[in-house]
């Protein structure tokens, strides 16, 4: 296998990850506008829960898989790489059935126990996904073991494509039998879209299997058991999951915190499950595509890590680490900047039909949003500690982040003032702990130094210059253009002030636009336009 930098792979799953939060959206977006906030928090109630439980399938097991199959490819045992996908499936396969049988027959007592008795429907029907998701995570850690980022992006599409799609239809057309209904269909959605994204996996395995490294290069004598080989992946995946878990375990920290709690200081249950939905239905789902960014770059470095460290090609471990850094910077500040400075906007944009939830929402949006940042860090490092062999580390920051967001959200959720805001208050919270925690863990594990100039302070430089020029630039249009065509134009020209600070400060150097898909392409358009 070659030598290659965790940042193409990233760039592919980067892309794929954006367009699937934009489906996403294009799900979400409508569906909120048909069902409300009080849909969206009978949604909310099972779809967390269920998401938690995916992230072992989705990012534990293929990160596994992938860090086991890229460290025997580096040293020629691909035949034994081979072995780990076999073990795996089978284990996989298990696990899914275990999985599905707890949603399907304790759905009832699980929502009863969490305060939303109504979203049962929503429960059930995301159970059968668990019998094919993890299918598709052995699939797609193979092929990141070997580098190939393309299989697991194009699965993730035909996914997402597909569970928008079933998901919308089935909502409209259970809203006359009430929102419970209206929810539990377009959680169906999500049992079926799996299905696509296993066919796709193994046509897409099938056709390459000519090509992939099978060759028997180990003697028997070298094999190494069945057993050894489970209990590695389960040592690795179970960090790992733990470790990438940040904001499916955030969220579930709200499921059980945040309903009760608002009931405490006086909300009726509807009440508190609007004020729910209009937190994780309506703001929550703003901040998924930086996380899927920073998810992709942490599920790419894995390998990239893993091969420089079983080679002890500690210049290329570096290299990977520090960029990995700047990259989270890049994408996490524009981010937090941007959707700090037009909350509001942004909330009324996307949810026309729901304006009252929209505004009340925005202010969930506006402290979330501070946290992005520290998110993109908290996963980037955790990817690298993964990487190093060092998962349980990342276990740690992440508990001391939980803890962290529980007790915050618990006082400020109990403030009448604050109610939902408390908890969004409580998830950044944590997200500031993870992010200090993991980088400084990376910084003593490695002794790498950081140029802190480049890393740091050029991307904040950028997305300050941005701020202010998105502020400015809606709040001059919005009273002649109205606030959707403003808040548009402010997104692209911040946008594009963005692109070019970095550019024309380097904070983006030439050498590393090249390793982009398209690199040379794009460092030739840049030098056109005398950004280079």
């Amino acid at each position: 296998m070659s030598k290659k930098s965790f940042l193409k792979g990233a760039a592919i799953l980067g892309i794929a990850g954006l367009l699937v939060q934009v489906m996403g959206a294009v799900f979400r977006i409508p569906l909120a506008n048909i069902i409300g906030d009080g849909g969206m928090g009978y949604y909310q109630t099972a779809y967390p829960i269920y998401v938690f439980l995916l992230v072992f399938s989705t990012n534990g097991a293929p990160a596994a898989i992938s860090k086991m199959t890229s460290e025997r490819i580096a040293i020629g045992r691909s035949d034994e790489a081979h072995r780990v996908f076999k073990l795996s499936f089978i284990l996989m396969f298990v696990l899914g059935i275990v999985a599905s049988s707890i949603f399907f027959f304790g759905a009832e007592p699980i929502v009863k126990a969490l305060g939303n008795p109504g979203a049962y429907y929503s429960m059930l029907a995301i159970a059968p996904a668990l019998l094919f998701v993890p299918i598709m995570a052995v699939f797609r850690g193979y092929f990141q073991g070997m580098q190939e980022m393309g299989p697991t992006a194009t699965s993730q599409l035909i996914e997402q494509a597909v569970r928008v799609t079933i998901g919308l239809v089935l909502a409209v057309m259970l809203v006359p039998k009430g929102l419970e209904y209206a929810a539990a269909g377009a959680t169906v959605g999500t049992s079926i879209g799996p299905i696509a994204g296993v066919l796709v996996l193994i046509v897409i395995y099938l056709y390459r299997k000519k090509r992939l490294p099978l060759k028997n290069e180990t003697k028997d004598i070298d094999k190494e058991s069945a057993g050894s080989i489970l209990k590695t992946l389960a040592a690795i995946a179970i960090p790992i999951t733990i470790g990438v878990s940040i904001l499916p375990i955030m969220n579930i920290a709200d499921v059980v915190i945040v309903m009760r709690r608002l009931q405490s200081i006086g909300f009726t249950g509807e009440e508190a499950n609007a004020l729910y939905g209009q937190l994780t239905g309506m703001a929550g789902p703003v901040i998924n595509i930086p996380m899927a960014l920073a998810l992709s770059m942490a599920l790419s470095m894995v390998p990239a890590i893993a091969a420089a460290a079983s080679t002890k090609d500690t210049a290329f471990l570096n290299m990977n680490v520090r960029l990995g850094l700047r990259t989270a910077m890049i994408i996490g500040v524009p981010c937090s900047f941007g959707l700090m400075a037009l909350s509001e906007p942004i909330m009324t944009l996307l949810f026309p039909r729901q304006i009252e939830s929209a505004v009340s929402s925005s202010g969930c949006l506006f402290f979330l949003a501070i946290g992005i940042v520290f998110l993109c860090i908290a996963q980037t490092m955790a990817g690298t500690l993964q990487g190093l062999g060092r998962p349980g580390i990342a276990v740690w920051g992440l508990a001391a982040g939980v803890v962290v967001k529980c007790v915050s959200t618990f006082v400020l959720t109990g403030i009448p003032e604050l109610n939902v805001e408390g908890a969004a208050i409580g998830s950044t919270l944590g997200y500031i702990t993870i992010g200090l925690i993991n980088f400084a863990a990376v910084k003593k594990l490695t002794g790498i130094t950081f140029d802190l100039k480049l890393s740091i302070w050029k991307p904040l430089i950028s997305g300050i210059v941005m701020f202010v020029l998105v502020f400015g630039t809606y709040r001059c249009f919005a009273g002649f253009i109205g606030n959707s065509l403003s808040t548009v134009v402010a997104i692209g020209i911040g946008a594009a002030v963005y692109g070019i600070m970095l550019l024309k400060i380097k904070a983006i150097e030439e050498n590393e636009i090249v390793m982009l898909p398209k690199g040379g392409t794009l460092v030739k358009l840049f030098k056109k336009c005398k950004l280079l």
